[in-house]
């Protein structure tokens, strides 16, 4: 199944302070591929998203994206992150502009469409995230849920080569969680290439081409979704499901 390869990190390093976060990362992201990089807290499955795009600088190793080596700062950077969209835990959405404005801006701003143009394609956008009904509201109106949809439209609207999720549900009410996971179900099936930090093991399952285990700055586990969860090899794997399926 290996595909062409997107994103691709090679010897990657990152410490904060004394702490080695990202211990010589190598990890291929094929396109259309969904990643989804599980593990316990402080393993530095965060750490390896920002480094994707950049919001985290690493020390050594190379990261690539679509054969491109990532760029250090200025024009180049900004066009990076217009390829490689990122959803976070927190929505970052503008609270003064209505949910169409804010899917609307950066394609206006960074890749210089038409406003007509933008807001075409924001509404479009929005209707397959379910929320075109709300195009006029403003963030305070509507659920974490529904903000982290526009945020995931908002993210799209850049025509994006790939995606990252860096626990995109971990600030939400149970039950606005699957709203969300459906969403990005959805944008898995129609081929869009993902690289998913979650704790959401129900999406890692029916979602992920693969799952990245990460303990300690380390990829432990680098398998096909069935086989990690019901054989996973190493004692650390067997040790952290354990503890999350059972509880």
């Amino acid at each position: 199944m290996r595909m062409d390869p997107l994103i691709v990190l090679s010897g990657v390093n990152k410490h904060f302070g004394q702490l080695h976060v990202l211990r010589d990362i190598d990890l291929t992201i094929g396109r259309g591929e969904v990643v989804v990089v599980i593990g316990p807290s402080g393993s530095g499955k965060s750490t390896l998203c920002r480094a994707i795009n950049r919001l985290e600088p690493v020390e050594s190793g190379t990261i690539t994206i679509d054969g491109q080596p990532l760029p250090s700062e200025g024009k180049e950077l900004a066009k990076l992150r217009a390829d490689v969209g990122m959803v976070f835990q927190s929505f970052n959405l503008f609270a003064h502009k209505t949910v169409l404005q804010n899917v609307a801006l950066a394609p206006v701003k960074v890749r210089g469409h038409s406003r007509a143009e933008a807001d075409r394609r924001a509404r479009e956008l929005l209707d397959r995230v379910g929320l075109l009904a709300h195009a006029d509201k403003y963030p305070a109106q509507m659920s974490g849920g529904q903000q982290q949809r526009v945020a995931i439209a908002r993210a799209l609207a850049m025509d994006p080569k790939a995606l990252l999720f860096d626990e995109p549900t971990s600030a939400l009410d149970p039950e606005m969680i699957n709203e969300v996971l459906e969403v990005m179900q959805q944008l898995a099936r129609d081929g869009m290439t993902m690289v998913v930090v979650t704790h959401e093991m129900g999406f890692a399952r029916s979602a992920a081409n693969r799952v990245v285990f990460m303990a300690d700055g380390l990829i432990v586990e680098d398998r096909v979704p069935e086989e990690f969860f019901t054989a996973p090899r190493s004692e650390r794997a067997k040790d952290f499901l354990s503890k999350i399926l059972h509880h």
